[in-house]
């Protein structure tokens, strides 16, 4: 083969530069946003199971545990908010593990991007997931009759500090994506740890009713001051310190995590 057909083949000019980390990370955080699009059905867990617990809940218990169902709901939802969110923190760890073990990140490392691109940007889009549980409890929740004493302003701000706090748990289960073989080995691991942590928690109950032993567990619980701190803010008695004590903790999971993640996918690609 003769050089001039060859080389009218490749491009001429300058090599285009490559993406920034910043562009590089909003590509892969919306490839996350388009696998929801075009998997609507991973979204059942999301939004049918918040819907199954708050309905029981409310009317199978909320007489015998508040003597109203209508009381029961106003103390249930922000704590089934909390709940239904960080469920869904789990599959950023599975979704990691399915495209590590389908040989999807050995691709992206022939890229010129940022290497904590993919891992950033998957944790980012998994944001949308959350916003997604978070608006359909709310709606619900309304429909039955709860209404927040903060209006509008609370509720964002409730709905925020819950996305902050479920950034940074989020982590943690990447972590377990990295460590663990297969993605339904790390949906079983995920569960097994978040079910505990928010059934002792204060999202059904309140602490007082107890046992001593309990009640301790509970309180120094970070799922516990979370709701606490949604409570506050949807019910118009914002509480400072448990804000900053959520804050606080979801900090320092994603510094221990984020950065185990990323030295585990490095290692591992």
């Amino acid at each position: 083969m003769s050089a001039e057909p060859l080389g009218s083949a490749l491009a001429a000019g300058e090599r285009p530069a490559p993406p920034s980390a910043l562009s590089a990370t909003l590509a892969f955080a919306w490839r996350g946003m388009l696998k929801i699009k075009h998997v609507p059905e991973q979204l059942l867990d999301v939004t049918i199971t918040p819907v199954l617990f708050v309905l029981m809940f409310t009317y199978m218990f909320g007489g015998a545990i508040a003597g109203s169902t209508r009381e029961y709901l106003q103390f249930l939802l922000p704590g089934i908010l909390v709940m239904s969110v960080l469920f869904t923190t789990v599959y950023s760890g599975v979704s990691l593990n399915t495209d590590v073990t389908k040989g999807v990140v050995d691709r992206f490392r022939s890229l010129p991007i940022a290497r904590p691109a993919p891992l950033v940007g998957a944790v980012l889009g998994d944001s949308v997931r959350y916003l997604v549980g978070a608006t359909v409890i709310l709606v619900l929740g309304v429909a039955m009759g709860y209404r927040p004493e903060a209006g509008a302003p609370g509720v964002v701000a409730a709905v925020a500090l819950v996305l902050v706090f479920a950034f940074g748990l989020s982590w943690l289960f990447t972590t377990l994506g990295m460590l663990l073989r297969s993605p339904n080995a790390v949906m079983n691991a995920g569960f097994m740890s978040i079910f505990p942590l928010t059934f002792l928690s204060n999202v059904f109950v309140r602490p007082e009713t107890l046992p001593g032993w309990l009640e301790a567990f509970v309180g120094v619980n970070p799922i516990s001051h979370l709701v606490t701190a949604v409570r506050g803010l949807m019910g118009g008695t914002p509480d400072a310190g448990e804000i900053g004590i959520v804050l606080a903790a979801a900090a320092g999971l994603a510094a221990v995590f984020a950065p185990l993640t990323t030295w585990l996918y490095r290692r591992k690609t």
